[in-house]
């Protein structure tokens, strides 16, 4: 790809799932891995009963891989940490450390059997204690423009199932492997030589890769891999690590965390367009057409009739004047403003005898 001196010789990415326990074989959860110029490639579990990963096998790979001999980044596709309002709510220490281990004692979606559901109806632990809004977005979510809440379950594209079962398991590896960098939360510039753990958003980046036979849950998983590897190959990656500014959204996005590759300020959307409404020449609101329709001249709409009126596609209708009882034909573009010829001094009807 490139002779520029690398940060890491391998790159891995992930495309979480929330789905069922932490022992359950998931479709959804993919892991593709590059090494130096090689493509990724997908990693399959190791050989045994379960076709696809769990969310605990894939811990302990994890565990057992970033062993600190190959510099290595991991992106993980859900977030890693909720808005600072959640904090606040429940009168949390802005720590990342302690968020975990106060998270996990509410929510222990890592223990067999456990269902994401289990804890957020109250059957397991204590979900009901450590909630927040749907409405609730993370500084790096409105950077992005399309990421959703953590706490938005239930809706297509949510990261709250991947999220509230994903949380644990950096716990685990986070005590297992205390020499990972865990982005931003230990430094927005890793040391040299590190091994990392970041936050990816692969909407980012999957569109600028062809998908081939992948499946969705594949294509986002080797798009945050391929993406990695360019990135610190052309040097963009250190640009990336670089903390937001002003430095109060730093020192926040060290709290709720930080997706890779969002930028702040959030971009702004440009205004949609206008839409230009048709003309209403020679074209009869439908509400001033309707039988029993009065205008401000007292003049009722009866009927339609098959008549041809004297105006652009319009057909003939029968009013009558509510003050004189006069009735007479008019274009139905004419409805809402028109006189009785009789009383009014409007213009004279239009023939109605055949109608």
């Amino acid at each position: 790809m490139t002779d520029t001196p690398r940060s890491f010789a391998r790159t891995i990415g992930i495309d979480y799932s929330g789905a069922e326990t932490a022992e359950a074989s998931l479709k959804g959860l993919r892991v593709y891995l590059s090494f130096s110029d090689e493509e990724a490639q997908e990693v399959l579990p190791p050989a045994g009963p379960k076709k696809y990963w769990t969310r605990r096998g894939l811990a302990a790979w994890l565990m057992q891989e970033l062993d600190g001999r190959v510099p290595t980044i991991v992106g993980i596709d859900h977030a890693f940490s909720f808005p600072m309002r959640y904090f606040e709510r429940h009168r949390l220490a802005p720590d990342w450390s302690s968020f975990l281990d106060d998270f996990c004692a509410h929510w222990p979606t890592d223990e067999p059997h456990t269902y994401v559901d289990f804890v957020r109806y109250g059957h397991v632990g204590n979900g009901a204690a450590r909630t927040g809004e749907r409405t609730w977005r993370r500084l790096t979510e409105e950077a992005t423009g399309s990421a959703k809440s953590v706490f938005h379950f239930d809706v297509q594209g949510s990261v709250a199932k991947s999220t509230h079962s994903g949380i644990p398991w950096l716990r685990a590896l986070r005590r297992a492997k205390p020499e990972l960098h865990f982005w931003p939360f230990d430094g927005w510039m890793p040391a040299p030589g590190a091994s990392v753990v970041v936050e990816a958003y692969p909407r980012l980046w999957s569109a600028n890769y062809p998908r081939s036979a992948r499946t969705p849950d594949q294509h986002d998983a080797y798009a945050i891999a391929r993406w990695l590897q360019e990135a610190d190959c052309s040097g963009d990656l250190a640009g990336a690590f670089a903390a937001p500014e002003p430095e109060p959204i730093a020192r926040m996005g060290q709290v709720e965390g930080w997706i890779l590759g969002a930028t702040w300020p959030p971009a702004k959307k440009p205004k949609p367009k206008p839409k230009r409404k048709p003309s209403l020449q020679g074209v009869a609101p439908a509400r001033t057409t309707r039988p029993g329709f009065l205008n401000r001249n007292d003049q009722e709409v009866l009927r339609k009739t098959d008549l041809p009126g004297n105006d652009h596609n319009q057909l003939v209708y029968i009013l009558r004047c509510r003050r004189c009882g006069e009735r007479y034909g008019a274009n139905g573009s004419d409805i809402f403003q028109r006189r009785c010829p009789a009383c009014g001094a409007g213009r004279p009807g239009l023939p109605i005898d055949h109608a």
